[in-house]
Order: C-alpha cells, then structure tokens, then sequence
C-alpha cells in the first residue's frame, strides 16, 4: 500500500439530530496494548499500533427515545444482557455527559465477528457505537474526537475509527490533560499489500475477560515492566519498517511482541494462559512457512486465535497450510477502511 495523503483519507463525520447508523471494523494490533494506568479513562500504560481488517464489521445504530425512562440495547436483534450491555449503558452515559443531554437511547447492534473470543469485536463494536451515538446527540465531532470517545468504551476502538494502519498514543500521566493526549491516529506505510489470516481455531467466549487477565498482570506478572519498556523500542522499530514498506521486518517485529505479551501472562499469579493446542500448531506451521521461504509471522490479542501477517500475494498459500495443519476455519483480510456514517437504519 502506497504512502496515502493522509488528511484526505481521514472520514468526515457530520452530527445528525435523533437517529444514525454507523459501521466500523475491527482492528488486529501489531505493537500490543496491554494494561491500564487509568481505568476509568481508560488510559493504556503503552503506545500500541494496529491494522483495520477489511472483514467482520460491526453495524450499529443508535436512536434517541426521549419519552423512555430506560435505554435500550439489543446484540443482532436479542435483548442485550450482561457485562456487554452494561458497559454499552456506561458508554452512553459518557456521550450523554459530552453532549450535555439527558434523553435515552436505543442502541442497536449488529455483530459479525465472535464475541469475546480475541478477535476484537470490542473495538469494532465501541467505534461504530461512538460514531453512530456522537451522531444521534448531535456531537459535532472531529476523527480525533471520535478516537477518544471510542477509547472510553474499549481502548482498542480508538485505532477502528481508521482504516489501514493506526498508532494510539497513550499520552501520560492521568486527568483531564491525560484524557485529551490520549487518541489514535493514522500512520503511514511504504509499498506495503499486505494480508492478515486469521485462523479461527476457537470462537466461544474466553473463561477470562480480557479486561480481567489485563489487570492480573499487570498486578502480579514479574514480566510486565520489563515487556511493556521494551515495546517502546518495538513500536519505533515497527513505525520504520511501516515506512520503508519491509513485511518481514514489520512481522519479526509483530511476532515477537504478541508473544512477548503472553509471557507476560503465563508469568501471572495466577497464570492467564490462552494459548492451546491448535494455538501451538498453527505457530509452528507459520514457522515452517517462514523456513520454506513464505514471509509469514503469527501474532495473537488476548484468546487461542492466531493472525498470520504476509503479503497479499502469499495468503492463499499460508491460509491453505493453516487450515491443514489446524482443521479450523480460516479468513483472509486485507486492510479496511475507517469507521463510516451509514445513510440508512437498521430496522428489527
């Protein structure tokens, strides 16, 4: 992917009073996030940078009920329940706050990625939330606006408000000075088509949160301090490589700070190990990929599902050795766009 001019790539999202759609995607992070110094700000300790994936978008729309005295969340037409809906109230209450209003909402969201399985359907989630709620309230707001709006519902939604590659900065300190330096932005790359298999060895929800397994280590890992200083020096080895458009050096790069992140994990006390069997295959076979000549690199978020960077031109290849080697159901994805206003509305 050339160098792109980055101000005209940047979406535009104009307010519309009462009612809006919006559609976002996930995105996969190459230099990780992992763990908070501000929870309720939610304030990541790193810098992590990320790829927007072309496949499994979120739509969601949200529309205002002033006369309810309740909101109301529905996921893929069912009443919304547990953690998922509390946290969507929570968020409203934080556009609510922004927009100075009071009035309910219904929210509206459909999902096509699993939930809660590392494939982050937090962050697809929480930005099409964010565009289509600022929307809704009347929120004039800027893609760096939006970026920490959807920060305060999952830290990785702040990266899904962009397309292709982004960087979230973690801004330091805490406060509302903390608040305003944290948001993501896009990066530039070089000559760079890449493709990001994802190979979906298990998609039910994982026995421990991500927010849950975050906190334990940083709590309790021995490993933690040591891996997050060095993916500091990660992230500006990656950012180069970006630029130069150099996959292998970008997948070196990607590879050994996931893995690096689970260390961090199974150093926890006690350990939060999500890496299985089928998990360990398929790095392996990526490994023997990588030794046949194939430029393949594995990194993985907080679950047993693996990512393989390559180039586009390889991905059928490494897709093909993948579903071999692991009997799972694989997706190929290349780099998709930013979240979106839609012009229509869902209807149930």
């Amino acid at each position: 992917m050339a160098t792109a001019d980055l101000d005209a790539a940047q979406p535009c999202f104009h307010s519309v009073e009462g009612a809006a759609t919006a559609v976002a995607h996930p995105n996969i992070a190459l230099i990780k996030y992992w763990g908070k110094r501000d929870e309720r700000l939610v304030l990541p300790r790193t810098d992590s940078l990320s790829m927007t994936l072309d496949v499994f978008p979120t739509t969601t729309t949200v529309r205002l009920a002033p006369a309810a005295e309740a909101d109301e969340v529905f996921f893929n037409g069912a009443p919304g329940v547990g953690e998922a809906r509390k946290r969507i109230l929570s968020f409203l209450d934080v556009v609510r706050e922004t927009a100075g209003q009071r009035e309910r909402a219904v929210v509206d969201t459909r999902n096509t990625v699993p939930t809660g399985a590392g494939l982050a359907s937090s962050a697809s989630g929480f930005a099409a939330l964010a565009v289509a709620a600022a929307a809704a309230f009347g929120l004039d707001l800027d893609v760096t606006e939006l970026s920490r709006l959807a920060r305060r519902g999952s830290g990785s939604a702040s990266r899904s408000i962009f397309g292709g590659f982004a960087i979230w900065h973690a801004g330091r300190g805490l406060g509302p000075a903390a608040d305003l330096a944290s948001f993501a932005e896009p990066v530039s790359v070089g000559d760079l088509d890449p493709a990001l298999v994802v190979a979906l060895l298990n998609t039910g929800p994982k026995a421990v949160s991500s927010r849950r397994a975050m906190q334990r280590t940083v709590d309790t890992s021995p490993l933690y301090r040591p891996w997050a200083d060095s993916s500091t020096a990660d992230l500006a080895a990656m950012r180069e490589a970006l630029v130069k458009g150099d996959l292998d050096s970008v997948g070196e790069i990607a590879e050994r700070n996931a893995l690096g992140m689970h260390a961090t994990m199974l150093a926890a006390r006690p350990a939060v190990r999500y890496l299985s069997p089928a998990t360990l295959t398929v790095l392996d076979t990526v490994t023997q990929l990588r030794r046949d000549g194939v430029s393949a690199y594995s990194t993985m978020d907080a679950g047993p599902n693996v990512k393989v960077l390559c180039h586009r031109r390889d991905a059928s290849q490494v897709a093909d050795a993948v579903r071999s080697a692991a009997s799972c159901q694989v997706v190929i994805s290349g780099c998709g766009p930013g979240a979106s206003l839609q012009s229509g509305a869902l209807q149930r």
